[in-house]
């Protein structure tokens, strides 16, 4: 076993966060594991010192491996242990106690009551009104010369398929949009703070309705769920509910918009796919694969010395996983670094691997085909509207999305 050398300066604020492929390739060349720190620049965790796993096989391995805690009791010990106060932030109790954050057994008992609403078939269901609202945002675009295709399509598909799912009322939907974006990305500690509080307060309110009086929706089937006997505690439903809504529709926004950016920059595969709906499937694996909406799992904590790939990393070390660049892996995937919509499907970590793969990954798939599907068809001529450098991603440790996506529509509609 071996420790690694620190490379203290891997993530280099801004140019991490605008090409963090660049980065996780010079770090996948030295090695499967390194100790590093996050970039000063992003709310609640800049400068905490981590190991960070980055090729495929150490990836696979650690998201597996029980000795790698995701329990909120861990991390938050090890953060304010560094100084960062997330009392306030999103990893906060009151939001953050669900199962993402939870071991077995509670992740086991919380996992197994909210599986049935996102099954193959259960989501399946769901393909005539995610149809709908995909045709109602295309036809609001009509007419237009150039959009924000963020704004006015990847993010409320999404958004609307979510809301309606779990019952968030249409009025309230803008509030919880700007709350959920400043939890994943917010600009400084004390807007991710206000957020978290507003969410808080408004969930437990929601959750308090939904079980006063009853609807057809996710959360009042939450609220009313049982198992053996077994329920969601109060303090359960809160962070559930947000688990839910906040990863409902951001992992499938950064799906769609980075997806169309990639095709916008090659229109050779726009044309192919727009004219093969066949390609639709295996295109968004490559899209999930090339250029996937989640950088890093969930903050991991090591109960107990661990060695992965040859790299001992001690007891009480934060360890961040990359989804994007095992992704990126050459001894994984030929010619990693090149977007290609015939290769063969399967083995991206986009969603995760293991206990913690995403529950709602068969949702944001469908989603994603049917939002490919209609946008090709419609415009067919759009283009990018700014020059790829003029665009900027988000500052986060989680998510893989830009803030922006211009487009001149080119007619169509």
């Amino acid at each position: 076993m071996s420790e690694r050398t620190p490379v203290a300066d891997a993530f280099g604020d801004a140019d991490f966060m605008q090409d963090p492929h660049a980065v996780y390739r010079r770090l996948r060349e030295q090695g499967p594991v390194h100790r590093t720190t996050l970039p000063k620049g992003v709310p609640l965790f800049g400068g905490l010192p981590v190991w960070v796993v980055s090729t495929y096989s150490a990836v696979r391995a650690a998201l597996t491996d029980p000795r790698l805690s995701t329990d909120l009791k861990h991390t938050s010990a090890l953060f304010a242990r560094h100084g960062t106060d997330t009392a306030g932030g999103a990893f906060g109790a009151a939001l953050a106690r669900h199962m993402l954050h939870s071991d077995p057994p509670d992740h086991t008992r919380l996992r197994k009551l909210v599986n049935k609403a996102f099954t193959p078939g259960a989501v399946d269901r769901l393909r005539p009104r995610i149809e709908d609202i995909t045709s109602g945002l295309l036809d609001a675009m009509k007419g237009r010369e150039q959009v924000d295709l963020l704004a006015e399509f990847a993010f409320p598909l999404p958004v609307t398929v979510i809301c309606e799912l779990l019952g968030v009322p249409e009025a309230d939907r803008a509030d919880f949009t700007r709350w959920s974006q400043h939890l994943v990305s917010g600009p400084s500690a004390e807007e991710v703070a206000a957020a978290q509080a507003s969410m808080v307060g408004y969930l437990t309110e929601l959750t308090a309705a939904k079980r006063a009086e009853p609807q057809d929706d996710i959360l009042s089937a939450l609220v009313q769920a049982r198992d053996e006997g077994d329920r969601l505690a109060d303090s359960e439903l809160v962070p559930m509910a947000f688990l839910l809504l906040v990863g409902g529709h951001e992992t499938t926004t950064n799906l769609i918009g980075n997806g169309t950016l990639h095709l916008l920059r090659d229109r050779a595969k726009l044309r192919a796919l727009r004219d093969d709906p066949a390609l639709l499937p295996g295109a968004v694996e490559e899209f999930l694969r090339f250029e996937g909406p989640i950088k890093h799992a969930t903050f991991r904590y090591t109960t107990d010395e661990v060695e992965v790939d040859g790299v001992r990393i001690p007891a009480g070390e934060l360890v961040l996983v990359s989804l994007v660049s095992a992704n990126r892996d050459s001894e994984r995937f030929t010619d990693p670094d090149r977007l290609d919509l015939t290769r063969a499907p399967g083995g991206n970590l986009a969603f995760g691997h293991g206990i913690h793969y995403c529950v709602g990954a068969p949702l944001a798939r469908l989603e994603a085909q049917i939002a490919f599907r209609q946008l090709l068809d419609r415009y067919p001529d759009m283009e990018l509207a700014a020059e790829p450098a003029e665009l900027y991603w988000r500052a986060s440790t989680l998510m893989r999305g830009l803030h922006s996506l211009p487009v001149r529509l080119g007619g169509g509609g």
